[in-house]
């Protein structure tokens, strides 16, 4: 396939562009991995010994390493609909809700990309789960699929999706000199794993430090020890792409962004707005562009990924992209805290998946600081993870959610309970979200400061929810399968 821009067309796009940094004589490739289901906390570099990620680990000590990257929505689509776009969820209309459709006057990357010249495509688990074709989408908004060679995995639940080979056959596709962005979706660590398969493998049950909302048990241990291994084989994948990029020269050409759309698929994690729900790993690696070896302190919103490629490939962002791009960060050469100002963080859902009468979401808004995580919950009549009636439908099954479901004590309050209106947690001292202070006179000032800023920020933004227009999130459609909806649920108990 030929550019479908020339050099001598592509100039004119710079001229209005001098205000960014300079740029390299080559156009930078693009290789953005994303896993599925993947906390901050679980990368080896984070001092998790039980997972071994040496490509990711390789990224972050060749480049940067970000210690606080965030989606503002911790499910699947509403987070790649963020990333694709660059805004924040409540601002894509449909695109807010999990399994819906991704409507069409939203602009995303990898298409503005494509127009100025670049080849592009996608392999693995590209936007979704949701509809882009009734909304006008010829192709799924990451781009052309790349999905022509399948392997043999090792552990059931593991994608038989070759993505490797596929990043190697769409590479051999472009043209001479062609600059490419390719987004590797791996499906991996989503669920569900083969039982028994980490310790199997001769992982050490021992060796995980389990967070403060799970009790200390074997089985939730087994548990993410299986849950480990998915996350090694999308880091064995990342290793292929990496060792690809290699053998051909443009590794070091390439601006290599490793990372994943929501936390890790198990209770009070992934679809919760908990700490280990939206806090996300990200590694950074660009050649001589950025000195390597780096940690950064600055807070990375997802929707800083659009704006932060378009940049890097001379073009400005889209008026309609909200995010900021981060190359200043990456070429600053610092590490901490490179620019004070980006040091808060909105996080929000409306419906992810069903289980409530009438097929109803959880509205929730936050917000993140340096210091705490304030949360406002607007329905705390329902019920967080799904109507214990339809089975917690918000909770991906797996040994864990059954045997915290097994008793009714504080682990399964946590998990599985109804939630007050407001949640406040101090991360300094309560990482795992588990001490709600809201109720703590001596934090009701921060409280209140938190709620004013969050609110503020959300009518900037244009928030349905906080313009008088909630009503609009009960109307998405959800394109998914009806079997767990509330209505179903009560036919089969008639």
């Amino acid at each position: 396939m030929k550019p479908t821009l020339s050099r001598r067309r592509f100039l004119p796009l710079l001229a209005g562009a001098a205000h960014l940094p300079a740029q390299p004589a080559k156009r930078p490739n693009i290789l953005f991995a994303i896993a599925d289901d993947w906390s901050y906390p679980h990368p080896r570099v984070t001092d998790a010994p039980w997972i071994k990620t040496p490509n990711f680990d390789r990224v972050a000590r060749e480049g940067v390493r970000f210690t606080n990257c965030f989606t503002s929505n911790p499910k699947c689509s509403p987070s790649r609909a963020t990333i694709l776009t660059g805004r924040n969820s409540w601002q894509l209309k449909e695109a807010v809700s999990h399994y819906s459709v991704f409507p069409s006057e939203f602009p995303v990357y990898p298409d503005l990309l494509e127009k100025a010249g670049y080849f592009v495509g996608y392999t693995g688990k590209g936007w979704g789960p949701g509809d882009f074709k009734s909304t006008g989408w010829k192709r799924n908004p990451a781009g052309p699929a790349f999905e022509r060679f399948t392997l043999q995995p090792p552990q059931r639940g593991i994608s038989p999706k070759d993505y490797a080979r596929n990043f190697a056959f769409f590479l051999e596709q472009k043209g001479k000199d062609q600059p490419f962005s390719f987004w590797l979706g791996g499906h991996e660590p989503h669920r569900g794993y083969e039982e028994g398969s980490g310790v199997r493998a001769g992982k050490r049950p021992g060796e995980i430090a389990l967070p403060g909302y799970y009790p200390d048990n074997r089985t939730i241990r087994g548990d993410m020890l299986d849950y480990a291994l998915e996350v090694e084989w999308f880091d064995r994948q990342l290793g292929l792409a990496l060792q690809k990029l290699e053998e051909i020269g443009e590794l070091d050409n390439t601006l290599v962004v490793v990372t994943s759309d929501n936390g890790y698929p198990f209770p009070r994690a992934k679809g919760q707005i908990y700490e280990h729900s939206f806090h996300l790993p990200l590694a950074v690696r660009w050649g001589r562009q950025i000195a390597a070896g780096r940690v950064v302190d600055d807070f990375i919103n997802f929707r800083d990924y659009a704006p932060t490629f378009l940049e890097a490939a001379g073009l400005k962002p889209a008026p309609s992209m909200t995010g900021r791009g981060f190359l200043d960060i990456l070429r600053s050469g610092k590490s901490g805290t490179v620019d004070a100002t980006r040091n808060v963080m909105l996080i929000g859902k409306e419906r992810h998946d069903l289980g409530r009468p009438y097929d109803q979401g959880y509205p929730v808004r936050a917000i993140r600081t340096p210091e705490y995580l304030y949360v406002r919950n607007y329905e705390p009549g329902r019920w967080p993870a799904g109507n214990p009636e339809t089975g917690y439908r918000n909770v991906d099954d797996g040994p864990s959610k059954e045997f915290l479901l097994s008793g009714f004590d504080d682990y399964y309050r946590m998990s599985f309970g109804k939630r007050p209106a407001e949640e406040l947690y101090l991360l300094k001292t309560d990482p795992d979200c588990v001490k709600n202070l809201a109720t703590d006179l001596s934090h009701a000032q921060a409280k209140r400061t938190l709620l004013e800023r969050m609110e503020r920020m959300l009518r900037e933004e244009g928030d349905p929810r906080m313009l008088g227009n909630a009503a609009f999130f009960d109307t998405i459609e959800y394109t998914g399968p009806k079997k767990h909806s509330y209505d179903n649920w009560l036919r089969y108990q008639r």
